[in-house]
């Protein structure tokens, strides 16, 4: 599973969009609209006069829900035969319920996704009602192919909202307040055990309920599971877990801060979903958070200046300092009645100058490749959001292949929900960890089997 081209094509758009948007004007400059969007395409009048109403199911991490109501707003202005309502939900109804929708034929016409190749099958191909497809395939063709079903190489089944890359958060204060060294102040390579020690000496100094914490998510688990010598597949490209020794290695220090009081037990044993401690985070209430760059406007908007935040660097281990490369794309769903108008929202949201707005306001990273060439002009004078975003443009070169090749495989969730569930078995003691793992693999095993897919 080589993913070269993939690798190089996530590098170089990610540095040269933040690299350049540092240099770019507080606010941008006007630019005309693509002509596929104003110019070419025919509206054509519903026999009854009333718009045609198109469902948006989304979830939303910190503005980005206001800021997506805005542009269709204006989008609606533009085009008075289309009426878009928001459907706003949790993100773990994203992970859980909507896919049971979706299974049942009672979808929206399009949806935010984070299981990009995992829900494929639901996906609207939209290339037959695109007005320009060779714009898709010049902006957005290097992660096109992660939301096309397997055996498909020319599918067009929407665009990235960001491209995201997991990676820790401190809150500097605790430190200094400790009077406790960062340790990424002086060594480039920290590992996750010197971590996992100084927010420790931080939170018994100050007294703070959780020296670190990580997403209730296998994806979040990953990058230092691969830092650790993870491959997570074999030679054939099959998912592969019980007798990985890297794995094991990286889910014996997980288990291990649970039980020593390093992790706080209840974020991935007080539920069956995906969960996020970032409320304690934004309260000061945690040293160290394993997340990811999304977090960027949620902490901005929620946190601001009340503390000093930044992310730092990901830990390191005998293998990799990888987080994983990740992101969220706004799908078009093959259950709409109405896909020439689903073609044209898409179509208005993914042009250029709306997109650098969408991805200006939220503190996200476009996937699009015309976007990395001029920048972003994030609108943000607040030096932690700027220093965290440099931090996570900084660990783009060191994102491991196996992590590229982790986030392109199209059963990744399956990998991950069984990774979440049975670690999770281990910490209330349902499991050993031995025992864990090779649950994991037959639970790799039984699900592939179900989409015909064997060693």
């Amino acid at each position: 599973m080589k993913n070269k081209n993939l690798w190089l094509f996530f590098t170089l758009l990610i540095l040269a969009s933040l690299m350049l948007a540092q240099c770019a004007p507080a606010t941008p400059e006007p630019t005309e609209a693509p002509e596929v969007e104003t110019e070419e395409v025919v509206v054509e009048e519903a026999e009854t006069g009333e718009p045609v109403e198109l469902r948006m199911t989304w979830y939303t991490d910190g503005n980005e829900d206001v800021i997506m109501r805005e542009l269709l707003d204006r989008f609606e202005s533009e085009n008075p035969d289309i009426k878009v309502v928001m459907d706003t939900v949790a993100y773990t109804s994203i992970l859980e319920n909507l896919p049971i929708q979706l299974a049942a034929g009672e979808g929206s016409d399009m949806a935010r996704v984070t299981d990009l190749g995992g829900l494929s099958k639901y996906y609207l191909d939209l290339s037959p009602y695109l007005s320009d497809p060779a714009y898709w395939e010049e902006n957005f063709g290097s992660t096109l192919p992660w939301l096309r079903p397997t055996g498909d190489e020319a599918g067009i089944y929407g665009f990235q909202t960001q491209l995201t890359i997991t990676g820790p958060y401190i809150n500097r204060t605790l430190f200094d307040q400790a009077g406790v060294a960062v340790p990424s102040d002086s060594s480039d390579e920290v590992t996750w055990d010197e971590w996992a020690a100084a927010a420790n000496e931080v939170a018994q100094a100050l007294d703070v309920p959780f020296p670190m914490a990580m997403d209730r998510t296998g994806h979040r688990f990953a990058g230092p599971a691969i830092s650790q010598g993870a491959v997570y597949f074999d030679e054939n490209g099959y998912p592969f877990i019980d007798g990985d020794p890297g794995f094991k290695a990286f889910s014996e220090m997980f288990v291990g801060w649970h039980e020593d009081g390093t992790m706080p037990i209840d974020v991935w044993a007080g539920d069956t979903g995906y969960a996020a401690p970032n409320e304690e985070f934004i309260n000061g209430q945690m040293v160290l958070y394993m997340s990811g760059s999304w977090q960027v406007g949620q902490f901005t908007e929620k946190i601001g200046d009340a503390f000093d935040w930044e992310a730092v660097p990901n830990p390191c281990g005998p293998a990799a300092c990888t987080g994983m490369p990740g992101g969220a794309a706004l799908v078009a769903l093959k259950d709409t009645q109405h896909p020439e108008e689903v073609a044209r929202v898409m179509e208005f949201l993914s042009s250029e100058e709306i997109l650098s707005e969408f991805s200006a306001k939220t503190l996200f990273i476009p996937a699009h490749l015309g976007l990395s060439d001029k920048g972003v002009p994030f609108e943000t004078d607040l030096a932690q959001a700027k220093k965290t975003l440099d931090v996570f443009v900084s660990q783009v070169g060191k994102l491991s292949p196996i992590a590229i090749d982790l986030q392109a495989y199209p059963y990744n969730r399956i990998m991950f929900d069984a990774t979440r569930d049975r670690l999770t078995q281990v910490l209330v003691g349902e499991l050993t960890l031995d025992e864990a793992i090779a649950r994991i693999q037959e639970d790799i095993d039984a699900a592939l089997a179900e989409e015909s897919i064997t060693k």
